[in-house]
């Protein structure tokens, strides 16, 4: 994948997730479980047709799976649909741990 591998799997859940209402819906799926189109539009200020665009998305990126029952979808968070930005963001919290451990290296050996 080159350089930017962990950034390039993970740009699309970033890309997608940089919508507000995106995120507002991923939220609300979070909080308050498994729901259809119906139920996330009243829970959420968007159209139907709107919520399912946007559901649509985030399903492409695999942030969130459905199912069907009966004539409607119900729609869930997919936690691993996140691996990908979490191992891009955990390199940062890598990057600081390393730069602080380098920090306390180089202070003890100025006292020594």
């Amino acid at each position: 994948m080159g350089t930017y591998g962990s950034l390039e799997a993970a740009g699309p859940v970033l890309d997608a997730l940089g919508d507000p209402t995106r995120r507002v819906i991923l939220e609300t799926l979070r909080t308050g479980g498994p729901c259809s189109v119906g139920v996330l539009a009243e829970r959420v200020t968007v159209s139907r047709p709107a919520i399912s665009q946007h559901l649509k998305v985030l399903g492409a990126v695999g942030l969130v799976r459905h199912e069907s029952r009966g004539t409607r979808n119900i729609y869930r968070v997919h936690q691993s649909g996140l691996d990908e930005l979490r191992s891009w963001l955990d390199r940062f919290w890598g990057d600081a741990l390393d730069a602080y451990a380098e920090h306390v290296r180089r202070t003890e050996e100025e006292r020594t």
